[in-house]
């Protein structure tokens, strides 16, 4: 008899389906967060995306359901964007049958843009009782103008037109939304007709606690001086500018020690490698292509200086950009273009220079380089700022906040779980540097080397 009531049992807690198109889970560094704050406040989650390489159809990661589709090739011109969002949304869609099927019942649907195109299917699932939360990543109108200009002509400003009207649904649609800051919210307000209420911000803050400087297994030689840059690289994130900046610094300044590890994919990758041979930089400039959260932490903790890139467009001016806040969290100083979002992120910690000003970049890099201890200084104030500021354990309570109030369900208890007895080391065996001892904080910011022999 206790068998028979155990086989009929259902979960009680409430099932969560998120859908990203952009990237791989857990590669989304915020989507696996989200993800993790849900399962520690007692959802069940599953997650449908594309696949990165070598991932499975079908995988199980800390509890999460993974349910992956093979991407669709890279998208060039308006009938290849087309056929890509079609063809994810088509997968996606028969995804979500298999996830009810292997997974159970799911309650709410999260869509994660871009695209702005998975409001059909939410409406297509609300006729079962599932609510619609919007995690808004990204503005696909200004990332538009942003790409294109103003558009002019009649076919740009169909396209323009598409793209609101398709944002304008995704607003509508929705049971809530999320925004990334304060500045995509007052979107859903002006744009989306939605009153504040139904917006809440949840900042892209890093887990600080998890994302902190290690003593680098390889570290940069003594005499070099190294930058770094993590991103997707696209034509709208200014890459090239990195390589402007390193042919005035190299080529024209005499910079010769200086060097500059790319981290990341994107559209632009390939252009950017011509570039780098064509600036003649093939020895001063390393791509990584697609890294994990091993390879950030070692390529962070090594480095001198954080790059940031992106110029001053629509959508970049308002966007906060994830990069700023992980070299906040590896204690690196980052110089950047001068931007809304990046400033409210970054505030006094990073310096700035005016949009797309090369030699005034190259110049408060080469300040940086020549300055240790304004480096050290930006180092430490930029790490506390992301633990005290902008950590994400208060947005996962917020994120967390926005379920509860849709299903009406809620568990007490910490977003975030944390080790009882935090590890000094990674599970590499990469010791952590302790953040406590300003002695030893200081001598690894100003070398960035490996760990001193006394503590090995």
């Amino acid at each position: 008899m206790g068998k028979k009531h155990a086989r009929a049992a259902r979960p009680t807690s409430p099932h969560v389906l998120i859908i990203v198109q952009n990237l791989p889970v857990p590669l989304d560094r915020r989507v696996w967060l989200e993800c993790q704050a849900l399962i520690a406040r007692g959802y069940r989650v599953s997650v449908i995306c594309p696949k990165g390489p070598g991932d499975p159809s079908f995988h199980r990661i800390d509890g999460v359901d993974i349910y992956t589709y093979a991407p669709a090739p890279e998208a060039r011109g308006l009938i290849g964007f087309a056929w890509e969002f079609a063809y994810s949304w088509i997968r996606t869609a028969l995804l979500t049958l298999r996830v009810q099927r292997r997974s159970g019942r799911f309650n709410v649907l999260q869509a994660c843009n871009p695209p702005d195109t998975y409001w059909l299917l939410a409406l297509l699932w609300r006729a079962r009782r599932v609510s619609f939360v919007f995690d808004h990543h990204d503005l696909n109108p200004e990332l538009f103008r942003s790409r294109f200009g103003e558009p002019t002509g009649l076919l740009r400003k169909l396209e323009y037109r598409a793209l609101l009207w398709l944002e304008r649904r995704s607003f509508r649609a929705a049971d809530h939304i999320i925004s990334t800051n304060e500045s995509y919210k007052a979107k859903a307000v002006t744009r989306g007709g939605r009153n504040p209420d139904d917006v809440t911000v949840v900042r892209s803050g890093p887990d600080t606690r998890k994302m902190r400087p290690i003593y680098p297994a390889h570290p940069r030689p003594a005499d070099e001086i190294r930058l770094a840059y993590v991103g997707i690289m696209g034509p709208q994130d200014g890459i090239d500018q990195v390589l402007l900046v390193m042919d005035e610094l190299v080529h024209k300044r005499g910079r010769a020690n200086v060097k500059a590890v790319l981290l990341g994919f994107g559209d632009c990758l390939e252009d950017l490698k011509k570039q780098t041979t064509e600036l003649g930089l093939n020895g001063h400039v390393r791509f990584t292509g697609r890294v994990d959260r091993v390879a950030l932490a070692e390529h962070l903790s090594s480095a001198d200086i954080g790059l940031c890139p992106d110029l001053k467009t629509p959508l970049n001016d308002v966007s906060t950009m994830n990069k700023t806040m992980e070299y906040m969290s590896y204690a690196l100083p980052a110089v950047s273009f001068d931007l809304a979002e990046t400033r409210v992120s970054g505030a006094d910690t990073v310096v700035y220079a005016p949009s797309g000003d090369v030699g005034a970049f190259a110049d408060l890099v080469e300040r940086l380089i020549d300055d240790p201890a304004e480096r050290l200084a930006l180092a430490k104030a930029g790490r506390a700022r992301v633990s005290d500021v902008l950590d994400w354990r208060p947005q996962a309570e917020a994120y967390v906040g926005v379920f509860d109030a849709v299903t009406g369900f809620h568990r007490p208890g910490p977003a975030v779980l944390d080790d009882a007895t935090p590890s000094a080391t990674d599970a590499q065996g990469r010791r952590y540097v302790d953040l406590a001892d300003e002695a030893a904080l200081d001598a690894y910011l100003l070398t960035r080397s490996s760990e001193p022999e006394q503590h090995s």
